[in-house]
Formats: structure tokens, C-alpha cells, sequence
């Protein structure tokens, strides 16, 4: 018997897989800096070591890479769906065509996920950013920069559900201390308050928006309406702690390492495993890695 062409044993799957990848609603592009892989590994020895302007006096003075080294090895990562040839020749609804239109949404969300993974266990050993220790932590030094801290603690009546002015008050504390980080050279990391984002568990997603939304909170001007962008990720579990990141730099908190964008593949009825199993597969596959970038752009708020 015939297989039925639902659509799947075509190209235009292909056609449809990516459309539904563009179409997905992504944000690590925002919170991240693109830096293109062209081999198994990369070493930054660049983070940090950037030397302000000087009067020329008596010439130039030039400055090598600087001598902390970070190296990110990149990964591959894959998903497969397994059909069974008489599934497609019943399909009469289009659920196999659903399935794979999941599959590209969740292809698409998963550099979120793995940025969402890199905010959870930034406090914990092992999770270091480019000067050796974690990438939330309060004994941050590099070169002249002095010790420094990236983890807040903020009191709240209810740590899982501070109020918006509890918020604001975080928010207005974590600000004050990213102006003040620097650089290995002890100069300002940042020089404005923009490019600010906001980034919380979903119970906190409504709290935070009305801090940098409302004009007026408790009867008072808001000063910080409009300081921040609000995202919420669904991975972010603990319902206490929150992340305040500046995204406007040419690096950002995170970098994204792309080595190979993803593809899409199907193995159909002419492919080895159609033919002994009656199985056909739709996979994806890709080569990259979301890591951290600068710790000066991000900040962990814990309300207690």
C-alpha cells in the first residue's frame, strides 16, 4: 500500500519546520554577543583588557591581551523525533505535523533554556566567569578593578512575592552597584543606565512590570519607570531571586558561540532505517555554546 502524503514525505516540512523556528519568540539574542566559531574551541583573553584614552605624550603605548584566559569548547546538540511509517499513513489530522512544529519551537527556545541554566547555577562553583571565580560573586578582582560583588540581598516581607515597591527598591540598589563596577584597568564599566533588563521568574513577571511601568506607585512619582525592559523566563524556578542585566555593550553578559546553526534532516521511507523498521525521523541538530560574558552587566538580586 501506498504511503499517504500527509505533507511530511515533501520538502515544504523543511519549509514549515523553519517557519515555525523564525516565528518563536526568542530573547538570547538580546542578552548575549554573537561571536562566530570556526573551530572545535575558543579562547577570549580579550574580556577586560581594553585601555582607556591617553594623551599621546611621547607616543603610543600599546597593550597586549590580557593574561586571564577563558576557553569555551563547543557543543553539539540534537533532537529526534521517530515516527512509525503506519502513523503517517493514518495521519488523516496532521498530529505528526504538530509534533514537528513543537520540535521546531523548541529548538528555537533552546539557547533561552541554556541562558536560564547559566543565571540558576551562576552562584555556584564551577560556574566561573573569565577572572576564575563564579560568575555571581562577591570576590570579583581583576587587575585594579578591586574587590567587588555582583549578588545582592533585598528584604522583603515575602521573599516569593515582594511587593512592587520592595522591587523597586531592589531594582534602585542593583542599578547603584553596576554603575560602580570597573574594569581591570579601575575605570567605570558603565557609563549609562541603559540598556537595562530585568529578568525574573514568572511570578514576578507582573510585580516587575508595574516597577518600571507605573508613573505612580504608593502614591509616589516613579522614577524608575521606564529604566528597564521586563522578561520573565519559565525556567527561573526559584521564585525569590531576579537578574538585572545590561545588554547595550558590544560584549554583554553572555556570549553566544555559534559554530553550526542548526539543520533540519528527515530520514523517510528510502533511508535505511524505513526500510528494516518502518521508522522515519525528524531530527535537528547544531554546534554551540551559550556561556558567560561580562559579570559587570549582570547582577543576582535574592529578596530575603
Amino acid at each position: 500500500m501506498a504511503i499517504i502524503n500527509t505533507g511530511l514525505l515533501t520538502k515544504g516540512l523543511r519549509s514549515e519546520f523553519f517557519s515555525r523556528f523564525d516565528a518563536t519568540h526568542t530573547v538570547f539574542a538580546d542578552l548575549s554577543t554573537r561571536v562566530k566559531s570556526n573551530s572545535d574551541s575558543e579562547t577570549y583573553k580579550w574580556l577586560g583588557s581594553l585601555p582607556r584614552m591617553r594623551e599621546w605624550g611621547q607616543g603610543r603605548v600599546a597593550k597586549g591581551l590580557g593574561t586571564e584566559s577563558y576557553s569555551l569548547e563547543n557543543l553539539k546538540y540534537e533532537s529526534t523525533l521517530e515516527v512509525d511509517r503506519d502513523e503517517i499513513s493514518d495521519d488523516k489530522t496532521g498530529q505528526i505535523q504538530i509534533r514537528v512544529a513543537e520540535l521546531a519551537q523548541r529548538s528555537a527556545s533552546h539557547k533561552d533554556y541554556l541562558l536560564a541554566q547559566l543565571l540558576i547555577n551562576g552562584e555556584t562553583a564551577g560556574f566561573n566567569s573569565y577572572d576564575g571565580v563564579s560568575f555571581f560573586n562577591a570576590s570579583h578582582v581583576s587587575g585594579a578593578s578591586g574587590t567587588q560583588d555582583n549578588e545582592l540581598v533585598s528584604p522583603a516581607a515575602t521573599a516569593d512575592d515582594p511587593t512592587t515597591t520592595e522591587f523597586k527598591a531592589a531594582l534602585k540598589a542593583a542599578i547603584s552597584a553596576m554603575m560602580g563596577f570597573k574594569d581591570d584597568q579601575g575605570e567605570p564599566m558603565s557609563i549609562s543606565a541603559n540598556g537595562l533588563v530585568c529578568v525574573v521568574p514568572t511570578g514576578m513577571q507582573m510585580t516587575a512590570l508595574e516597577a518600571v511601568s507605573a508613573t505612580v506607585v504608593d502614591n509616589t512619582s516613579n522614577i524608575l519607570s521606564g529604566v528597564a525592559k521586563v522578561v520573565a523566563l519559565p525556567w527561573l524556578t526559584d521564585a525569590s531571586k531576579w537578574y538585572l542585566l545590561k545588554t547595550d555593550g558590544v560584549i554583554r553578559p553572555f556570549i553566544f558561540q555559534d559554530r553550526e546553526p542548526l539543520e533540519f534532516t528527515a530520514l523517510t521511507e528510502e533511508s535505511d532505517e524505513g526500510f528494516r523498521r518502518e521508522k522515519f525521523l525528524f531530527g535537528v541538530r547544531a554546534r554551540y555554546r551559550m556561556a558567560y560574558g561580562y559579570w559587570q552587566f549582570a547582577i543576582r538580586s535574592n529578596f530575603v
